[in-house]
């Protein structure tokens, strides 16, 4: 014979048990649990101790549609395997639960479909910000589609906080932070050209993404301040992992070009480069410099210790959460800038008297 347990699922407790036990309506439990009322102490005593004698857990799914529990973050990037994003969501993660949020972390593979489909989502259960994250393609097609998913999360109650992309246009209810990609890139190549070095091989992203784009452009920059006219034949594209690195370098060598140093627009590519430089016979520094971007924490972990570009991914994460819960919705368009530095290790050294 089966038993009838008291509750909508067997075993588990209603808030109408909890009413019962704490000699209450179930209004005032939901009112006690939810914190928008005022509720005596008396009343708020008896119902949260009933609610520790049951066990009672509340619904979140009936809370969410209520408008009422934990508020919510997301977070939204293309790939959560990288680990300068990693970093970055886990400094959104901290800030989120020491504000008393749940931060959702949502990966899109690039997909802008399911990009919008999420923050769709978020918008109808009224997260408190979308975070969007990573480098993009600057377009007016992009401006335009951000703009017009700003307003709609403002007009839900929500904040569009976007960290590592380029700023919309003036007008915009959106925050955005950023940090300083092409002057990281300058400094980094400025250093790179003051030990010696003139022909500095650059292993770059898509030319399409805005982060490839601007470390890109701090590597033309610092040359040309020097005088120098780099090589275009010393400009190649891939994307930000270690593989991509890994064939370009492959590429370099089996093509000839001549080069004393690499400039390497992730650590991940310096890592992929590296491996194919030690397959070919050569050392680092002895036979050629080598220098990364993000300063993730293995870069310093590599044989020999990666030259790298510092970029405070955990701290943009917790800004970016600080940021959106202090502005209003729909508050004027925000932009902040946090800055990079160069981290000498010993990758990097003068040039030797043969140029490869």
């Amino acid at each position: 014979m089966t038993r009838k347990i008291s509750g909508d699922v067997e075993g588990r407790r209603t808030i109408r048990d909890v009413a019962a036990r704490a000699g209450v309506s179930a209004s005032t439990v939901s009112r006690v649990l939810g914190g928008e009322y005022p509720v005596s102490t008396s009343t708020r005593t008896r119902v949260m101790r009933a609610v520790q004698e049951l066990d009672y857990v509340a619904d979140a799914r009936a809370k969410a549609i209520a408008g009422v529990g934990t508020p919510t973050l997301a977070f939204v990037l293309d790939d959560i395997t990288g680990p300068s994003f990693a970093h970055m969501a886990h400094g959104v993660e901290r800030e989120a639960t020491r504000l008393g949020h749940l931060c959702l972390v949502c990966s899109t593979e690039g997909d802008a479909e399911q990009q919008l489909g999420f923050i769709e989502m978020m918008r109808a259960q009224r997260a408190a910000a979308v975070i969007l994250v990573g480098g993009t393609a600057d377009t007016p097609e992009y401006r335009d589609r951000m703009a017009r998913i700003a307003d709609s999360l403002a007009s839900a109650g929500s904040r569009l906080v976007l960290c590592g992309r380029p700023p919309l246009d003036p007008g915009a209810p959106v925050t955005v932070i950023e940090y300083d990609n092409e002057s990281g890139a300058y400094a980094l190549c400025a250093h790179i050209l003051a030990q010696g070095h003139r022909r500095v091989l650059f292993l770059g992203g898509k030319p399409s993404n805005t982060t490839a784009q601007g470390r890109e452009l701090g590597y033309l920059a610092a040359h040309r301040a020097r005088g120098i006219e780099p090589d275009p034949a010393l400009r190649l594209s891939g994307d930000f992992t270690r593989d991509s690195g890994h064939r370009l370098m492959r590429q370099a060598l089996s093509q000839g070009l001549e080069f004393t140093a690499v400039m390497a627009s992730t650590d991940m590519v310096a890592s992929g480069a590296l491996t194919a430089l030690h397959e070919a016979g050569l050392t680092v520094p002895g036979d050629v410099s080598l220098a990364g971007y993000d300063d993730i924490p293995f870069a310093r972990d590599l044989h020999p210790p990666l030259t790298t570009v510092h970029v405070p991914y955990e701290e943009l994460g917790r800004l970016a959460v600080r940021t959106a819960l202090s502005r209003a919705p729909d508050a004027p368009d925000e932009h902040l800038l946090l800055g990079t530095h160069v981290v000498v290790r010993d990758s990097v050294a003068p040039p030797g008297d043969a140029a490869r």
